[in-house]
């Protein structure tokens, strides 16, 4: 086909003039006919260098396509032709607007192919491709932290290699079993705190002191010590071990960290020192306020379940639909107790004193709570009041749904960036045993007609048919054809 091709004469007619002002382009079977007036917007592209590539002979042409035919004018490219339609549109519109169901990774490939800038992509088809390397980076970022945990650097110093291994004991449970076993270990101290917090206040569990007061039993004091104690030591361990300190003591949940054991400590100094300084009633009530910030050593429990960590990130991405039920929620209680302050003014014995007062009443009405310690007695109060906690559900039952899905897509979203690393991994052992496997092929197949088992296949290894591949990872570059896709 190639060995047809001639040179354009210079003595053409009218005819061949008008064709050399045309291009036929076959992409993956698809054929489209481009005129020069269009392809000369934008001449940095690569159909607009197919026009002046003939007169550069084999080398210019076959360095812009994959084939050419001399006879019908047309060049062939393997490559996607629905990620092709879409680019076209550029030529016409002036913008580019991605299909339904193309990858973004793969169709921000094909633009570069194309040499098509990434500014003509439409804003809401940029939202999906910064959403795809968002993934992708996430799952070259679990991969790498799977990879830095496997290897070790012999060139780093035995103090190094120690803060390494107790950092991924402390830190990741699933490393091995004894981390497993710290990881539940923590938890139950957990829980074993909050306990002791909660029949701490318990007047049967009390004792009194010296002075008549009543304080904490010994027993329960001795538990909440050792608990301390257990929190203290791995808070301190995770500090020394973690390779950025910074950025782990202005962590949020090691902040919390801080907050569950600073109270007991701050306690202690008083109640043994705080005496001398000032009048023993006022050390007390700093030691009671001070004892009720271990309440927050419940928070440490989201370090150990991945639900937690679901639903706190799937609150934050629902900030807007939250402020939306904040919004509902403040008009109505400012109309509605304005409406049930002024309807109760006639009865002479309102308990609606005052509009501030009468937000409490909306308040509870609206989030359908209703106490019953402030009600209207009018009938025109009862019918603003049942006005009142109608549209109180309708205002909280709106966000909901936003709210739900942020959270199942999160969830699923979690699920899928794990197995997808678990994949990538496989790939790459895959890849690396490629180099062995290749010289005992006969090998093998000789052990799979005798219905044996070669060493190839072992349990970690799994033979895997998707061409996924993290570039982030490797700074070689790969390129995918038109029967590829990113999974």
């Amino acid at each position: 086909m190639a060995g047809d091709f001639r040179f354009p004469d210079a003595d053409t007619d009218v005819t061949e003039k008008n064709e050399e002002t045309e291009i036929v382009v076959n992409v993956g079977g698809v054929r489209q006919v481009f005129y020069s007036d269009n392809l000369n917007q934008y001449p940095e592209t690569r159909l607009a260098e197919l026009l002046n590539c003939l007169s550069g002979g084999y080398d210019s042409i076959f360095s812009l396509c994959d084939d050419y035919d001399p006879g019908k004018r047309e060049f062939y490219f393997d490559r996607d032709p629905d990620a092709f339609k879409c680019i076209i549109d550029v030529y016409y519109f002036g913008e580019i607007h991605m299909k339904k169901g193309i990858c973004p990774i793969c169709f921000k490939n094909e633009m570069e192919f194309w040499k098509v800038d990434l500014k003509f992509l439409d804003d809401c088809c940029k939202t999906h491709l910064s959403e795809k390397k968002e993934e992708l980076e996430e799952i070259a970022r679990r991969v790498q932290l799977i990879l830095d945990d496997l290897g070790v650097d012999a060139s780093e110093s035995r103090w190094k290699r120690c803060q390494k291994y107790i950092w991924k004991f402390l830190e990741k449970p699933e490393s091995s079993y004894p981390a497993r076993v710290i990881a539940v270990l923590s938890f139950l101290f957990i829980l074993i705190s909050s306990v002791v917090m909660c029949v701490g206040t318990i007047p049967d569990m009390q004792v009194l002191d010296a002075e008549g007061n009543r304080v904490e039993h010994p027993t329960l004091d001795s538990i909440e010590t050792a608990c301390i104690g257990w929190f203290t030591m791995e808070y301190v361990l995770r500090l020394i071990s973690s390779p950025n300190k910074l950025h782990f003591a202005l962590s949020f949940m090691n902040i919390v960290d801080v907050l569950a054991i600073l109270p007991f400590y701050v306690s202690l100094t008083l109640t043994h020192l705080g005496a001398k300084l000032m009048e023993l009633s006022n050390v007390q009530q700093a030691v009671q306020a001070l004892r009720i910030m271990r309440i927050a050593r419940i928070f440490k429990l989201a370090r150990h379940s991945s639900g937690l960590q679901t639903l706190t990130y799937a609150l934050k991405r629902s900030f807007k639909e939250l402020g939306l039920l904040l919004m509902y929620l403040a008009v109505g209680i400012f109309v509605f107790s304005a409406l049930g302050y002024t309807m109760e003014q006639s009865h002479p014995d309102t308990l609606f004193k005052s509009i501030p007062q009468s937000f409490w009443w909306a308040i509870i009405t609206m989030t359908t709570v209703g106490y019953g310690d402030i009600y209207p007695k009018t009938t025109l109060g009862k019918l603003n009041a049942a006005i009142s906690f109608l549209c109180g559900v309708i205002a909280i039952a709106l966000p909901i749904h936003p709210i739900i899905n942020n959270f199942v897509r999160y969830y699923n979203k979690q699920r899928v960036l794990e197995t997808a690393a678990k994949h990538e991994l496989e790939l790459m052992e895959l890849n690396s045993a490629e180099g062995k496997a290749a010289s005992s092929r006969s090998e093998l197949g000789d052990l799979a007609s005798e219905g044996k088992e070669g060493p190839f296949y072992s349990s970690r290894l799994k033979v895997s048919h998707s061409d996924t591949f993290i570039h982030l990872l490797s700074e070689e570059k790969h390129y995918r054809t038109r029967l590829q896709s990113c999974k």
